[in-house]
């Protein structure tokens, strides 16, 4: 990313996304006090929704959910056009955002594919019946009147919908968001409510919670094969769950363009595993945890691609030569398709384009730290650096390279490092957030790591022996 990319991406702010989010920011003051008995405030909020989706297809919809919860007789389905007409707003703005960065670093998106989604199973009506009721629950108390027989409620959709497979997705997302509000409760006491966030993860699960909504469909995807050149590593972390998201360059076999392609696993956990033991969650994925360890490519074969996310299976692919992937960011990168996103993923918080930035000065203030090229000058994300790889911010301030994320967070521009390189005795180091995918490579912290014990391991002996009893 060259200073005058650089310059056109932070100097052009979107017209339209901060009255968008402003929008959505009523419906989630709205969700905090509840919609059984919503406050003028809130009123006010709802009908600016109804405004802004007037002339859309959604706006008979919203309008009737607002009347709907002004007469104090919200109903499930009112809920899920709210939550339809919260996606279609932060989508919006999301387009805008995505459009911004392309136009600035040049990068050639490709459209949308005709949605390929499965018909719900057997066994799947019942389970997603029992998360519409919670989350409309939740919705017409609002959070601030949230309670544990509420929260605990959510135990029992989470139980449904985890027993049939393709609703893991929803069955995830609802047991993180009972968790979360668990560990608050009583929420009445919060001196302040993540309304945001809470309001981020309902929507989702109203949506993905509907009959109509359908299931991905792998089996209808696109089936490619070729070699994988990993960029970087971004780790989701959360106290029941740990995903590994891995973006990269796809060469298609046959010859076809290089395109931006990112494939994630996750595993399930309990909140006392951390760091790096994480990755021994992810054992079951042994060739992709030794190609980010050694830094290889992937060699895969006919693997689904859903627009840019390949779904991952291990049996299909082999650790090839090794890749730099600072390399192939500078080869690569630049001429590479990216990928379209999905409807249900268009929010701001999912922008996050991979891009190589070069020749900078860093600015530190405090904990704020900034890479300056050519007089332009972006936030850098080091609150988002996990602690299961060896990236820390002192190496991100001693770098003179960076491989990370663009995203947009609280009104601008930062980038998410994913590695670094730096100059040691004039040689060039890097180090890579899935640098310990087998295990860490620094002294210290396997000390640290022996000295504490195999935490994953002891879990599972003890869940064993519950079992077996």
């Amino acid at each position: 990313m060259r200073g005058a990319q650089l310059t056109a991406l932070v100097d052009a702010a979107p017209a339209g996304v901060d009255a968008a989010l402003d929008v959505v920011a009523g419906l989630d003051d709205a969700l905090v006090a509840g919609l059984a008995r919503p406050g003028e405030a809130q009123l006010a909020g709802l009908g600016d929704v109804a405004t802004a989706l007037a002339v859309t297809p959604l706006g008979g919809r919203v309008a009737e959910a607002v009347a709907q919860v002004t007469a104090g007789a919200p109903a499930a389905e009112h809920l899920a056009a709210l939550a339809g007409a919260r996606a279609a707003l932060l989508g919006a703005a999301h387009d805008a955002l995505l459009a911004a960065a392309d136009a600035a670093l040049g990068r050639e998106r490709a459209a949308l594919p005709a949605p390929a989604a499965a018909p719900l199973p057997d066994g799947a009506a019942a389970p997603l019946a029992a998360a519409r009721s919670w989350l409309t629950e939740l919705a017409i108390t609002g959070w601030r009147g949230v309670g544990h027989d509420l929260a605990a409620a959510g135990g029992r959709p989470v139980e449904a919908t985890l027993a049939v497979a393709p609703l893991r997705r929803l069955a995830v997302l609802l047991d993180g968001l009972a968790g979360e509000l668990a560990a608050s409760c009583p929420v009445a006491t919060m001196p302040a409510v993540p309304a945001r966030r809470w309001a981020d993860l309902w929507a989702r699960a109203v949506l993905l919670a509907q009959d109509t909504a359908g299931v991905a469909d792998p089996a209808a995807a696109e089936r490619v094969s070729g070699r994988l050149l990993v960029l970087g590593v971004d780790v989701h972390e959360h106290a029941t769950a740990v995903q590994v998201q891995v973006h990269g360059v796809l060469e298609p076999s046959g010859g076809a363009p290089a395109r931006l392609v990112r494939t994630a696993v996750a595993a399930t956990k309990a909140d006392t595993i951390v760091g790096p033991a994480l990755w021994r969650l992810l054992a079951d994925h042994p060739v992709l945890l030794a190609a980010l360890a050694e830094r290889r490519a992937l060699e895969v074969t006919d693997l689904p691609l859903a627009g840019g996310d390949l779904w991952w299976r291990d049996g299909q692919a082999r650790a090839g030569e090794p890749a730099d992937p600072f390399a192939t960011a500078r080869v690569l990168l630049p001429a590479a398709l990216a990928a379209p996103t999905p409807p249900l993923d268009r929010h701001p918080v999912a922008v996050a384009e991979p891009v190589l930035l070069e020749g900078y000065a860093v600015d530190t203030a405090g904990d704020d730290v900034r890479f300056t090229i050519d007089g332009a000058s972006v936030a850098v994300d080091v609150d988002r650096l996990p602690t299961c790889g060896p990236l820390t911010p002192a190496l991100v301030a001693a770098s003179t390279a960076c491989l990370g994320l663009l995203r947009w967070d609280a009104g601008r521009w930062t980038v998410q490092p994913l590695a670094v390189q730096s100059t040691v005795k004039r040689a060039a180091v890097a180090a890579h957030t899935g640098d310990w995918a087998q295990g860490p490579t620094d002294a210290k912290v396997a000390k640290a790591e022996a000295k504490a014990g195999d935490s994953v391991a002891v879990l599972r002996e003890r869940a064993g022996r519950l079992l077996r009893r």
